[in-house]
């Protein structure tokens, strides 16, 4: 087999796993064998890869992370060090509860902080920004800045991640967002 993606020699890639061509797998990790993982993403040391997780295309993963079932990554996601998903509401050591797993989308663009946790059964909205420690208990905006226990939403970002100010433009980019019933998004050039 020619395969297309870089693992070192101490990662353990179940049989059956899919890893997207250019993605690298580092020191001591573990992907499971239905796993699917897109192309051109990096899983730092000791990163573990649970059965039926999907990840998409340019997905940075950090030392530390495991990404349990139940849990999809779409493209261009950022998650930080030793930051923490669950699959289950109420776990109990003596109670078997692999049938209530639940689902926890991360949608493009997103990028979670080191140490944050991030509860099962949200959705994290595109370009939304979780800062380092927050817990995440709730369904968060696109662009939507969280921060805190429990996480709180203290501002706006970017599609870049610049925090946005009253104005609504991106100091990196000069894109412009407008507010519209609570929702952020870009305004699309019209040239």
């Amino acid at each position: 087999m020619n395969k297309k993606y870089y693992n070192h020699e101490t990662a353990i890639i179940d049989e059956g796993a899919q890893i997207g061509e250019g993605s690298k797998v580092w020191h001591f990790c573990h992907v499971m064998g239905t796993a699917q993982i897109g192309q051109n993403c990096i899983f730092g040391q000791n990163v573990f890869v649970g059965n039926n997780v999907k990840i998409g295309n340019n997905v940075k993963v950090q030392n530390n992370v495991s990404l349990y079932e139940g849990v999809i990554c779409e493209d261009d996601i950022f998650l930080g060090p030793s930051m923490v998903f669950t699959n289950v509401i109420n776990p109990r050591s003596a109670v078997n509860r692999k049938e209530e797993f639940k689902k926890t989308l991360v949608k493009k663009g997103t990028s979670i902080g080191a140490n944050a946790t991030i509860v099962c059964g949200v959705t994290l909205g595109e370009y939304s920004f979780i800062g380092a420690g927050a817990v995440v208990t709730k369904n968060v905006n696109p662009f939507a800045l969280m921060v805190g226990v429990p996480a709180k939403q203290k501002g706006w970002v970017s599609r870049a991640g610049a925090i946005l100010h009253d104005d609504l433009v991106c100091p990196e980019t000069k894109e412009k967002y407008k507010l519209t019933r609570g929702f952020l998004e870009l305004i699309k050039n019209e040239h």
